[in-house]
């Protein structure tokens, strides 16, 4: 189903036109949901999650042939998410919407004050395509939650789970309040054109510098949820079983095809020999080895251009110097890169300068980790870190003298799934942050209200003679 009845692909004239008529239509719908009750809006989430749970056969089916993704990694990484953050939305709504009392300060002695969130207005959500779902109804849950309206964009690199979404949005929301397009690259560019009060973005960093190149022109706010290599230290005090089940589940999952995956591995040198073992044998364990093109559990390459990018990465690191101890077999027209492990990658390798994006692992041995942290800080603040010690001085040095989005101490990738945590990245890997409340606060604006009570502002009005002088020493004085 399209949106508008409208084929997803290139702009037309008419897709214009209906673009326009839509956004034209959430204007006074946006002015009207100002005023909407926390009964509606929890209505419309409980229709939401109605929706979704009804839907949950297409959506298994629709991720499966995108992106050949097992139903189990659709579950837990898509469905399971939005059920828990719809849940803690309808469970505490009622107090993150309410009214914030502040007390007076000093100088404002007889005045009371609040701090009310209201909706933003007219929002923009763009989505991407390796987790159609969750990435597109996980942002529009807190967007309706502060009575927003909403256009979504979904990526037509997924077109079953875009047509999956599409039909949701439609069963549940009229147009005038969330409408939904599909389409290529020049529908977003067409939408990016238009006035939003706010825009949400997921996807690449190159990606992202437009959109708010195009929020720039209209003053409008932005949320970028970006990307980037997010690093992992193992040091030689680590759970190294735990910590390679763990990473190579989170790096594994979806193909590799996840913003907060494990993009490369600082391994300490004592222990590295033994976990590159121990990662060999989990992967031959989980997905067959050599046979791993045949695994159900091991997804694909949303597209052949995307796994071209993949091919070349390897075959660039390979003519390097880099080593494959495991993996890198590649079936371009079946989509697929086998789960790879690299060592001995020299740094000028493209692998090592942009994010992998797929089932490719770069180990990297180190002596000190003083040495690693500048690695860390010598590139663009990552989306997430990885820290895997059971030395609290060691992961407490790597947290205070780097930066990122998220980061997990013995874990992986579950920041995404605490949803009294913000998500999001620093600078290259993002701007702002949702999940939870925090996605409130990114979809309402926090307006300050005053009211006065006792009017001593009256004292200094003008003229401003000795006695307003003498009131403002005595100010001084009291505040020095």
């Amino acid at each position: 189903m399209r949106a508008c009845g409208e084929p997803s692909g290139a702009l037309t004239p008419s897709l214009v036109a209906d673009i326009r008529r839509v956004f034209e239509a959430q204007r006074a719908t946006a002015l009207r949901l100002r005023t909407s009750t926390l009964k509606e809006r929890i209505g419309k989430l409980e229709r939401l999650r109605a929706s979704l749970v009804a839907h949950r056969e297409q959506i298994l089916q629709a991720t499966a042939e995108d992106l050949g993704r097992p139903a189990a990694e659709t579950d837990l990484a898509e469905l399971v998410p939005l059920l828990a953050d719809l849940a803690e939305h309808r469970r505490h709504l009622g107090a993150w919407l309410r009214p914030r009392r502040v007390r007076a300060t000093a100088l404002l002695f007889g005045t009371r004050a609040w701090v009310r969130r209201e909706p933003r207005g007219r929002c923009l959500i763009l989505s991407p395509w390796n987790y159609p779902i969750v990435l597109a109804l996980g942002p529009l849950i807190p967007a309706v939650a502060c009575g927003n309206t909403v256009i979504l964009k979904t990526s037509e690199f997924a077109p079953h789970s875009s047509a999956v979404v599409a039909k949701i949005v439609h069963e549940v929301f009229e147009e005038h309040e969330v409408a939904l397009f599909e389409g290529d690259a020049s529908v977003a560019g067409e939408l990016l054109t238009l006035p939003f009060d706010h825009l949400f973005f997921t996807g690449a960093p190159a990606i992202g510098k437009v959109v708010m190149a195009a929020a720039a022109k209209h003053l409008a706010s932005v949320t970028l949820e970006l990307g980037g290599k997010s690093p992992v230290i193992i040091d030689e005090n680590a759970d190294l079983e735990l910590a390679v089940k763990t990473l190579a589940w989170t790096k594994f999952l979806n193909a590799g095809q996840t913003c907060i995956a494990p993009d490369h591995v600082y391994v300490h040198a004592a222990v590295h020999d033994k976990v590159l073992e121990l990662f060999k044998r989990r992967l031959d364990a989980w997905y067959g080895g050599a046979h791993a093109l045949e695994a159900r559990d091991f997804g694909r390459i949303v597209n052949e251009r995307h796994t071209q990018r993949l091919i070349c990465l390897l075959e660039d690191a390979r003519a390097r110097g880099a080593q494959l101890p495991y993996g890198g077999e590649a079936d371009l027209a079946r989509r697929f890169i086998a789960p790879t492990l690299l060592t001995e990658v020299p740094d000028e390798a493209h692998i090592m300068q942009e994010e992998i994006f797929g089932p490719l692992l770069p180990l990297i041995p180190y002596q000190s980790l003083d040495a690693v942290i500048d690695r860390i800080n010598g590139a663009p603040k990552p989306l997430a870190m990885y820290l895997w010690t059971r030395n609290r001085s060691s992961a407490q040095r790597v947290i205070e003298r780097t930066s990122a989005g998220g980061t997990c101490i013995n874990h992986a990738a579950a920041q995404f799934l605490h949803h009294n945590l913000p998500f999001g990245g620093v600078n290259h890997s993002g701007i702002g942050s949702y999940h939870g409340e925090w996605g409130i606060r990114t979809f309402s604006h926090e307006r300050a209200v005053l009211e006065a009570k006792l009017m001593l502002a009256r004292m200094f009005f003008p003229p401003y003679g000795r006695r307003v002088q003498r009131l403002s020493a005595l100010l001084r004085r009291w505040l020095s």
